[in-house]
């Protein structure tokens, strides 16, 4: 009997979760921070499917697999509010995303990086680039993927609190330390 009201609450948990999941998606800025599949972004002057190729575009030039969608999403909402201010750099976007193609954001990797290549001379893509490592390194949803706990001047700098503790590399043998400050 207990089994049953568990499995109905989680059903109704499931359902709840999901429905909340879409409204804070469809109507809520909240959803473009949240580090979920569901969040929204609000274009003002890029057109969806320009929007869905920079958003490709931003994945193919700075790849990380586990990275959510909602970090590089970011990044389209940036150019999108510099394209919303400066005409030649529309016209720079918009010729640029043309080049890419009307399937860029639908192609496979290797496609997208091949379409990207033809276009990396351009001063577009060269704006896209800036853009999107600028923009997308910034975020706190990147520092969080990466480990990076900011700053450490106003918590005391990094001697104490974090000079050592990256956990991605491998230990350093004992003999490649160097000497023990301190000792004789």
């Amino acid at each position: 009997m207990n089994s049953a009201r568990t499995t109905d609450r989680r059903v109704f948990l499931q359902s709840a979760t999901g429905m909340l999941t879409g409204l804070v998606a469809a109507g809520s800025p909240l959803a473009l921070f949240a580090p979920s599949r569901a969040w929204a972004l609000d274009l003002t002057t890029l057109t969806s499917p320009e929007g869905a190729t920079v958003l490709a575009a931003a994945r193919t030039i700075a790849p990380h697999d586990k990275l959510e969608d909602a970090a590089y999403a970011l990044v389209v909402h940036s150019i999108d509010a510099s394209v919303a201010k400066d005409e030649g750099l529309r016209r720079q976007y918009q010729e640029g995303l043309a080049r890419l193609g009307a399937n860029f954001a639908s192609a496979s990797e290797p496609a997208r990086v091949e379409a990207l290549k033809a276009v990396e001379p351009s001063a577009f893509f060269q704006a896209l680039r800036t853009n999107t490592l600028q923009v997308l390194y910034a975020t706190p949803m990147a520092y969080a993927y990466f480990g990076y706990e900011g700053e450490a001047f106003s918590k005391g700098g990094y001697l104490f609190r974090g000079f050592n503790d990256l956990r991605w590399l491998p230990d350093v043998p004992q003999a490649d330390s160097g000497p023990v400050l301190g000792s004789a």
